[in-house]
This record gives structure tokens, sequence and C-alpha cells, in this order.
């Protein structure tokens, strides 16, 4: 996911009226202050993301989102590092957004997307367990009568060097909790850190594997009721009418209601809700989009293609004067379709309402726009609204939006002083997506007489999720984001040096909603662009690494993690018989990626993905063994959208309602994926979606070497190919 919606209310960050108590919201992140701030079970707060309990147990606030990609743990060990902590003795807690409101967002950005969960908050986080540590310290000194700069940290202990004594941090706590944060707050040296870069195991394993830990439809209250819904299937559309007489009647429905344009079921169970929701006759009013079909809107992004009109990211030189008079010309359409998130758990909220409050219990990648969704609907101020973040059964940049909290609210008002569980079904959730944007690409290039690439022409045709979800984010109407990995400079760059190079956008916005999806624009733009390398280097009569490395002599980095994949994957070395090799690098969330896949092709359609070696630079590598499980996760997704996975429409509605017709890799299909992790230091790239966009392209272009077809559309099912 690339980017989490802003909050509902535009002003929630910067305005005091948005929570009603006057409070000032700011982006500054305090540590602490004077006095003590205690936890829930009376221990001392030592700073807002450190508590220390008297038994030297730490735990570690998190403000980010945990959904899998073990940003819980990571954030703990930025913590931990500068704490001096026993690691052993970390735990883990997620403070309110309404707190964080309440406490003028002390503990900063709760949105947890664009793989910068750790990136953009590693400073803060990491000073406030250095200030932690430093008051420690600071406690233990004083209580000694000594200079603080005679005590050394460590292991959650505190020696004083020149006599031997020693205390341990659950001793000092409340001590240290009553003093004034330091305002310079110096940070270790990466060479001195001690667990950060180590391959420590999870926080969050255990609880996964005994069954103990909750997700949002776990969630059991108190005198609780659940709720089925069912949306109009055509977007845009509307209940028309609905007869509720049957369903009243069935066994524990409680009442049947409409919900804008949805209507919903509350009973005693779930299973009770959905069956009697089955029973309602509704009536539903398409509107004018219940025309559309994956015919028409492909119609329309082809037209896009060639029109006069488009939003230019990336130009340089004279593109057309260069392509025009070279040796040779290159061109190729590629088309990516709409995908769906299909997150295992599917969409579900939890809330009590009464007229003083609204609570909402959610697993969300962004808390705060949670809870100014649970505001919004409730008609309550922000200060009388509260969520309690849960772990994500699955996120990938759906739970960045907040329909389902704001359904889940809407009907728990109809049930006062009743807490209501919103639990959407599979086709629910599959049919009222934030899709994958679908986008089509026209690229052309230009050879001179040697083969070297002269001018490069990339028109983008398709839909803009900021359009959609964030349209005050637009650049004078532009999406810049449509152009990840094709920016000329920052984290999305393309990292090509070509003379003459133009790459524009021709937006067309459909009515399907776009949302952001697992490492979002890179992955069609990754298969565009390596894809077409690989035609070029053909044309050119040249090695396809060779051709890339001669347009990559001004970008190191990306050439190391390049080199790196063909090295080890014995790129220019003979393969197993029958085994064929394929390359692909990008650029994207600020770290360089690369990948190099060997396959086999039988029967001429039978593709086996053998293995898969991927380098990555993330700058600086917080726990490298998680690193190699998101590549290999992220494989998972993006090949099973290029094989299998793909959202048509007809008659204006999604026409994929479950994973039998939405399908994914199965674990025979995995290749094996042998990881590199090679952070180069100076700087925080991302983890969870960089690695995404390399797996397909450098598939395809294997494929391409086992048989001499290019295939241009997706998923490859559509061609006849089988996964095995």
């Amino acid at each position: 996911m690339l980017e989490s919606p802003k909050l509902t209310r535009r002003s929630f960050l910067i305005s005091s009226a948005a929570v009603g108590g006057g409070l000032a919201l700011g982006l500054n992140i305090p540590f602490g202050g004077p006095g003590v701030v205690r936890a829930a079970d009376g221990s001392p707060e030592i700073t807002a993301w450190v508590v220390i309990r008297p038994d030297d147990t730490v735990v570690v606030r998190i403000a980010r989102s945990e959904m899998g990609q073990g940003t819980l743990t990571g954030l703990a060990q930025l913590v931990a590092e500068e704490l001096e902590c026993d690691w052993s003795k970390v735990i883990t807690e997620y403070p309110t957004p309404g707190t964080n409101v309440a406490r003028k967002r002390v503990w900063g950005d709760y949105g947890t997307g664009g793989s910068r969960g750790i990136r953009t908050s590693q400073d803060y986080v990491r000073k406030g367990g250095a200030a932690a540590r430093m008051m420690l310290v600071q406690a233990a000194a004083d209580g000694w009568k000594v200079p603080a700069s005679e005590c050394v940290a460590a292991n959650s202990t505190i020696t004083h060097k020149p006599s031997g004594r020693k205390t341990s941090y659950g001793k000092v706590a409340e001590a240290a909790a009553k003093l004034e944060v330091p305002k310079d707050v110096p940070l270790k040296d990466p060479k001195d850190w001690k667990i950060i870069g180590k391959p420590v195991k999870r926080l969050d394993t255990v609880d996964k594997l005994t069954g103990k830990q909750v997700y949002g439809a776990d969630v059991k209250l108190p005198g609780m009721l659940n709720a089925a819904i069912k949306d109009c299937p055509i977007f845009g559309g509307k209940v028309k009418s609905f007869d509720p007489a049957k369903a009243a009647g069935m066994p524990g429905v409680k009442k049947v209601l409409q919900i804008e344009n949805a209507i919903a079921v509350v009973a005693d169970t779930w299973w009770h809700a959905k069956t009697a929701l089955d029973a309602v006759n509704i009536e539903w009013d398409g509107g004018a989009n219940e025309k559309v079909s994956s015919a028409s809107i492909a119609e329309m992004l082809t037209e896009g293609l060639s029109a006069e009109q488009a939003f230019v990211h990336n130009q340089a030189g004279d593109s057309k004067a260069a392509i025009d008079g070279a040796a040779k010309k290159v061109e190729a359409v590629y088309v990516y379709p709409f995908q769906n998130h299909a997150c295992m758990e599917p969409m579900n909220a939890t809330a009590i309402y009464t007229a003083d409050s609204c609570k909402v219990w959610v697993g969300t990648q962004n808390g705060e726009a949670a809870l100014a969704a649970a505001a919004e609907a409730s008609g309550l101020p922000v200060a009388k609204c509260d969520v309690e973040k849960l772990l994500l059964g699955g996120g990938f940049g759906r739970r960045g939006f907040t329909d389902y909290v704001r359904q889940a609210v809407l009907i728990a008002k109809e049930m006062p002083g009743t807490p209501v569980k919103l639990l959407w079904s599979r086709e629910e959730d599959m049919l009222h997506g934030k899709y994958h944007p679908i986008m089509q690409a026209k690229l052309t290039g230009g050879l001179d007489a040697a083969g070297n690439l002269t001018g490069l022409e990339i028109r983008l045709s398709g839909q803009s999720i900021l359009a959609s979800a964030r349209p005050e984010a637009l650049d004078k109407g532009k999406d810049p984001f449509s152009f990840q990995g094709f920016w000329p400079t920052g984290e999305h760059s393309l990292e090509y040096t070509i003379p003459n190079i133009k790459i524009d956008h021709a937006m067309r916005n459909t009515h399907v909603p776009p949302g952001f999806w697992r490492g979002v624009n890179i992955n069609q733009n990754a298969i565009f662009l390596e894809c077409f390398m690989d035609e070029l280097a053909l044309a050119a009569g040249k090695d396809a690494l060779e051709f890339r490395r001669a347009l990559m002599s001004k970008n190191p980095k990306s050439l190391a993690v390049l080199n790196a994949v063909a090295d080890k994957g014995g790129w220019g070395k003979p393969a197993a018989p029958g085994v064929h090799r394929g390359l692909a690098h990008f650029r994207a969330f600020g770290s360089y990626v690369a990948a190099c896949a060997e396959v086999s092709v039988k029967d001429g359609n039978k593709v086996k993905v053998h293995r898969i070696v991927a380098a990555t630079d993330t700058g600086y590598a917080v726990n490298p063994a998680q690193i190699e499980r998101q590549i290999a996760g992220s494989f998972v997704y993006g090949l099973s959208a290029m094989f299998a996975q793909e959202c048509t429409v007809k008659d204006g509605r999604i026409e994929q309602e479950n994973f039998h017709s939405y399908n994914s890799m199965r674990i025979a299909q995995m290749p094996k994926v042998e990881s590199i992790v090679m952070p180069s230091g100076g700087f925080w790239g991302g983890v969870g979606e960089p690695t995404i966009c390399v797996a397909a392209p450098a598939v395809l272009n294997a494929i391409f070497a086992a048989t001499g077809k290019r295939f241009r559309s997706f998923p490859l099912k559509n061609h006849g190919i089988e996964w095995v």
C-alpha cells in the first residue's frame, strides 16, 4: 500500500475544532514531562514510548499497525536498542488514537502504508527509547548521589562504574518518570547497534500460533449482537426498495434496516444475520453505471494511449526527435487489470454507541482515520470517541479505508448501548473493495545503429487513486503516484539514464473505486518497463543484463542489487536443462530491488517457477530475517496476480465474488526464494512493498526466454498458461 487516505475530517490534524475540546494538535513529538503518567496497570511511563514495570518488564508503545509485515517487532527493536533493555522482557501495546489526540499526538502518525511504518518514525521512536534510558540512568545516579556520567546502562541494568553498584530499571522507574525529559537526545552510531540489524524473533508469533491473538472478527463483548450487510453491487448505485417482512421474523433477528446505500440485519449470531439478509427482497437502482463492462473500460483506456492531453511527469531532451531519427524503433502496449486485496479476514468492526460516547474495536491501517470516521458517523465530537486497534488479518492497503468502520457505527447507532459487530461476508468483501487501478501503457523506444537506447516514451492510460481517495493531494490535476518507479528523482525514481525521455499519464477514471494495493503502481510500472527493457535488448542484439548495466552506470546502488542477483542467479552461465532465466530491477519506496528468476515450460503452456534470487538494499535493515520473509511473501502476492488474478466488470459490478473465481498461489507453486539483504547504510528504505514488483517481470522475461512468446496482458491464465 502506498499511502493511507487522510482522515475524513480534513482539518482533523490541525484544527482544535475537530476534537471539540480545544486541543491544539501539532506534529511535534514530545516524549513526556514532569510528574508521573501511569499505564493502565499503574506502572510509570518514562517517555510516551516506554513503560517500565516493577518486575523489569518493558512495555513499548506501538502507534503503527501490525498486519503481518513485522512492523510491531521492528519498532520495538528500534526503541529497545536505544533503551538498552533486556529484549527477553519486552512486550508491546497499542495506545488508542483517542488518547493520542488527547495528548496532542504524542505518538505521532498512526497511518501504516507505503512501507513507511519504520522508515518515517525511526528517528523519533529511537529518541523515545534513548530519552527513557537517560532518565533511568539519571534516576539511579540521583539515588546514589553520583554523576550520571559515571553510570552505564545495559540489559535493563544500571551500573555505577567506579563502585560496581547495580540496580534494575524496574527499581528506578518511579523516580525516572518524575524527571524532566532531556532536550538533547543523541542516538547511537549504527556500528554500535546490538538489536537493530539482528534477526530477532517476532513478538507476535506465539499468540498467533496458540490462538490467543484476537483479530477484529474474534471480538466478543457482553451482550454483543452481530450484523451482516449488503451494499449495492453496482458502484454508485442505491437501494430502490426492500421488503424486510420475511427476514424480520426469522430466528434471532433483532432489526432489519437501511444504512445509506446498504441493507443490514442485526441478529444474535452472525449466521442468523446473514441468513436473514439473504431472505430480504432488495431491488437495486444501478443508475448510469449498470451498463459499464470490462470492454467499455478497456475501450476508454485504449483511447487514452493516443490522446493529445496527458500529465507529464518525467521529461528530458527531445524524445520524439530521437525516436523518429532512430535506426530501429520498438513499440509495445501492455495491459494490467483491476485487482482485489482479498484479505483473509473480511472487513469488520465492532461498535458501541450511546448519546455521550462511541467506541470501536477494529483492525485498521490508520487508527486516526478510523477515529475520525467514528466521530463523523456517530455525530459526536472526537473527544467522545475512541478506537481500540487490533492486529489485522491482512491489510495490503484495504484497511487504510474506513467505509466498514462507518457502517458499523451507523448500525450501532440504531441499537444504542448495545455492542454490535459488523462482519462482511466474503462476497461483500470481494464486491466492495478498493481495487488496484486498471492501467494500460504504450512504450516506444529508439535505438541507434550501435544498439544504444537514445529515446524512450511511456504513455500511461488509466485510473488515479488520488483522484478518488485524496483529490486534495493531486498536483494541479496530476497524480504523481501513478508514475511510481518513473520519477526523475526521489524514492520512486527511474534508475536508467536515457538522454531523451517522456513519461506521461492520460488519466481515465472509471466508476470502480481504486485503492492502495500492496506495492500500488509499481506492480504494473515494473512489468511495463522491465519487460520492455528485455524487448529493447533483444532488438539491439544485446544481453539483457549488459543492456541494463549500460543504462545504470550513474546509479551504483541499483547496479549493485542487479549485479548481486545476476551473480547468485548464475546469469551468463548454463542453467539446468530446460531452465531459463529472466531479470528485473526497480527502485520503489526508497529501496533498491532486483530479481533473477528461473523457470521451465512444459508442453508450451505449463510454467514452473523454480527459484527467484532477490536482492534488496533498504539502507538500514532493522530485522534481516523479517525482510527475507517480506520478500517471499510479496512474491506470493505479485505472482498470484500475474498468473491468476483479475477483477472483471459486467453490468457495472465486479464478477469475482469468492476465491473460486479469484485464485491464489498454492504451496506447491511457490518457488524457492533466495534473498540477498544488502543494506548499504545512510538512508531508510521501505521493505513490505518494494520487492513485490520485480518477481513478475523477472518471471515474464524468463518465460519469453523459454518460449519466445511475449505476454503483455494479464493474468496469464487468459493466454492458456497453466501455473504448475
